[in-house]
């Protein structure tokens, strides 16, 4: 590990998750309408049955309306980040990192399973996984969380699922 890196503080390194967080989020911000627009129907085609009226609720949404569930999710992660890199509580952000980290592996499948580029990808792959693995990394060896924490802080960061869900439907109700 280059020795810049461990010397980074943890604070800035826990600050760095609304860094890393936004530049992944702008990359879907950006692309999934127009993404969505011009493989919708492909898509649709290639996903098992069960899951196609899900996909289809799911891409009846802009740009504009996904931007509003990002706000909404950095809105509740800033409190918890805030906590972790002033205050040392960790388990809050630990569990939004556990899911944050678990997200890059559901983006390289969906590429994978639909053999194109779907939004978010890229900066899962370039940014969102290495921060996950340093700041896991980081946090293990300075001894400020433990595995079995880790291991807890996945099924705690499944809360974020309704947050994600309300600010999808807030999304569509205030912006048209």
């Amino acid at each position: 590990m280059p020795e810049l890196f461990m010397e980074m503080s943890i604070p800035t390194l826990v600050w760095l998750f609304v860094v890393a967080f936004l530049i992944h989020d702008l990359e879907e911000i950006i692309w999934v309408g127009p993404w969505i627009e011009k493989n919708r129907t492909d898509v649709i085609k290639k996903v098992p049955g069960f899951m196609k009226k899900r996909l289809e609720n799911l891409f009846q949404i802009n740009s504009s309306q996904f931007a509003v569930a990002v706000l909404l999710e950095l809105i509740v992660f800033i409190p918890f980040t805030f906590m972790a890199a002033e205050q040392g509580k960790f388990l809050m952000f630990l569990a939004f990192n556990s899911l944050f980290f678990i997200h890059v592996f559901t983006h390289l499948g969906q590429s994978i399973y639909l053999r194109r580029y779907t939004p978010g990808v890229v900066t899962a792959v370039i940014i969102t996984l290495p921060y996950g693995l340093f700041l896991f990394y980081r946090l293990l060896s300075d001894g400020l969380v433990t595995w079995s924490q880790v291991l807890w802080s996945i099924p705690l960061g499944l809360l974020m699922v309704p947050v994600v869900l309300v600010g999808h439907k807030l999304g569509k109700k205030v912006v048209n």
